[in-house]
């Protein structure tokens, strides 16, 4: 297994991206299967939210300040996606804004996978070796370990944001 920080991340994009097509195909009349889905995205955002915001994004701003702007932005991108994570976590799944709540944070999500890849991805492979990026995998491993599985954890994002401003 790689452990290219930015191979790692794209995998969990994947993984992420599967579970929200298994939503979308699910139908208007599965509550319970879209229940039990969003609980498994609600985990896999949190873990890989986390691990970007300890891990990657702190790392990249030092070594490669010209991207700081899409830095600050993937923080603030990770604050809406956290805060609809938290309002998905307290309602049920026959609640009538499930779905649509639901599917504005895959919408997003979506979006900032796609930034992430297709613009930022490409910037941060070029201004930073292998073995830098395979030191910050390894980092990235590390803190997978110890990642919070739910909003009811503190939020990284608020602790990196409140970090960055301190």
């Amino acid at each position: 297994m790689s452990t290219d920080a930015i191979v790692l991340l794209r995998e969990d994009h994947k993984a992420i991206r599967k579970l929200f097509r298994d939503f979308e195909k699910a139908g208007d009349n599965a509550a319970a299967t879209k229940g039990r889905l969003v609980t498994k995205i609600i985990e896999a955002l949190t873990v890989h939210t986390y691990i970007e915001n300890e891990g990657m994004y702190p790392e990249v701003r030092k070594l490669v300040p010209e991207l700081e702007s899409d830095i600050l932005e993937s923080y603030e991108e990770h604050h809406v996606a956290d805060l609809l994570v938290q309002e998905l976590a307290a309602m049920q799944p026959d609640d009538e804004h499930f779905t649509a709540k639901a599917t504005v944070l895959i919408e997003n999500v979506d979006h900032h996978i796609e930034e992430e890849e297709g613009e930022w991805f490409p910037q941060v492979r070029e201004h930073l070796g292998r073995k830098q990026l395979q030191e910050i995998g390894a980092r990235l491993l590390e803190l997978k370990k110890k990642a919070p599985t739910s909003p009811a954890q503190p939020s990284a994002v608020k602790k990196a944001v409140d970090a960055m401003i301190s």
